[in-house]
């Protein structure tokens, strides 16, 4: 009798935990249902930010130490402009399982847009640690050095990322896409001297003064210039040429170029407009197809398609642009070397024909497109004192003025800017 009672008491206890085992297997299939819900909802055009918390708060009280409900609230925290919530669980996920890498990435990203930068700089040196072969936090401990303009440890951890990934094409290109997105002003001074050999000809002044906004999306660039020709010691054309340029970002790695500058004046055409659609491929390939459209004073207009591939190798940029017009193409190769940051580099450039993209030469356009020219350029830009940038540039055009008949012109051309 007494073992017939016990084995009841067994199958009793079999039966309890069977149930609980079925409650918490169908509480953790509810949960992650409901996690799937909230993901979907986030990937939508138009995602419900607000509704997703309240479903993130219910799934986090149902099953505490599930962390993927502490992630989720802090993205929809952020994407709602609660910052300090959207912290508070991005640290909550990072000190109860360091192995969430995104929980690192999200938070560096809030570091940056509050500008919280030895924060940031903390949690970057953090997850390099945990994760010593991912370069996106390097690369981001690199873009908190560049903001407070501390070139010191900026060159240090550029030689560092480069020395740990010596042999990855990617690199140069990753830091280009991290400069062009990190917040930026520029002012700036651009000053073209061109001597030409010919008897009578020359020389021409190009001067002009910019400012630049560059932001997370892209940036803006306004330029008014002020160009001066001589020819026999008169004037032969002056005038002022109003300009705004932009670069716009887009995902996976494309962005877009935009240009357009007017001027009433015969020192430059009517109008130059430009477009310009690039894409990033693996290894520090980039591609470029756009178009150009000048209009010159006289109301004749000119189109032409170009066509550019682009390539890193480690601390070198190499590019190959052609422009492709009925009277025939011109070609552009230019190359770089970054020795330090963006901003420190020397180029070469060769190039056969007039480009479009030429503002020294814009206002001719036309006149040269049917005539043969080959120039080659070497220069350098440099970064001064962590704010200022200078340039100098120079180029020997040897120019067809008439069929069989050239010219050299002889560019010397100077760039300052102060970055804030």
């Amino acid at each position: 009798m007494k073992s017939i009672k016990t084995l009841h008491i067994i199958q009793l206890f079999i039966c309890l935990f069977l149930f609980s085992n079925q409650n918490i297997k169908a509480q953790k299939i509810d949960t992650d249902s409901l996690l799937t819900v909230i993901i979907k909802d986030m990937k939508n055009n138009k995602p419900d930010y607000k509704h997703n918390i309240q479903r993130a708060l219910l799934g986090k009280k149902l099953a505490p130490d599930y962390l993927d409900f502490h992630l989720v609230l802090g993205r929809n925290y952020d994407f709602v402009n609660q910052k300090d919530s959207a912290r508070y669980y991005y640290n909550y996920v990072i000190d109860k399982n360091p192995k969430y890498q995104e929980a690192f990435l999200y938070l560096i990203n809030l570091d940056l847009e509050e500008k919280k930068y030895a924060d940031g700089v903390a949690t970057a040196n953090k997850a390099i640690e945990l994760y010593p072969d991912d370069k996106t936090f390097r690369l981001k401990r690199i873009a908190f050095y560049s903001l407070q303009n501390d070139t010191a440890n900026e060159a240090k951890y550029l030689k560092s990322i480069k020395a740990k990934f010596p042999n990855d094409p990617e690199i140069q290109q990753l830091l280009f896409e991290l400069y062009s997105t990190v917040n930026m002003d520029r002012v700036g001074m651009y000053y073209n001297y061109t001597s030409i050999s010919r008897d009578g000809i020359g020389p021409w002044h190009l001067a002009s003064a910019d400012y630049l906004r560059q932001r997370l999306w892209g940036s803006l660039i306004g330029r008014v210039s002020y160009a001066k020709r001589y020819s026999s010691n008169q004037v032969m054309a002056s005038g002022l040429q109003f300009e705004v340029e932009s670069y716009l970002y887009a995902k996976n790695n494309n962005y877009s170029y935009l240009d357009a500058a007017y001027s009433k004046d015969d020192a430059f055409p009517e109008w130059r407009l430009g477009y310009s659609y690039f894409h990033n491929f693996n290894h520090g390939w980039e591609a470029d197809l756009g178009i150009r459209y000048i209009k010159s004073q006289d109301n004749s207009d000119i189109k032409s398609l170009n066509v550019g591939l682009g390539k890193y190798f480690g601390s070198y940029w190499i590019n190959l642009r052609s422009f492709i017009q009925d009277e025939g193409p011109s070609f552009t190769f230019t190359s770089r070397y970054y020795y330090k940051t963006k901003f420190d580099y020397v180029t070469l450039i060769a190039g056969y024909g007039t480009s479009p993209d030429d503002r020294t030469r814009s206002a001719e356009y036309e006149a040269r497109m049917t005539l043969k020219s080959f120039r080659i350029s070497a220069g350098f830009n440099k970064l001064i004192k962590s704010h200022y940038i200078a340039g100098i540039l120079i180029t020997a055009n040897e120019q067809e003025y008439t069929p069989n008949k050239y010219q050299t012109e002889l560019d010397f051309a100077f760039l300052l800017q102060y970055k804030f």
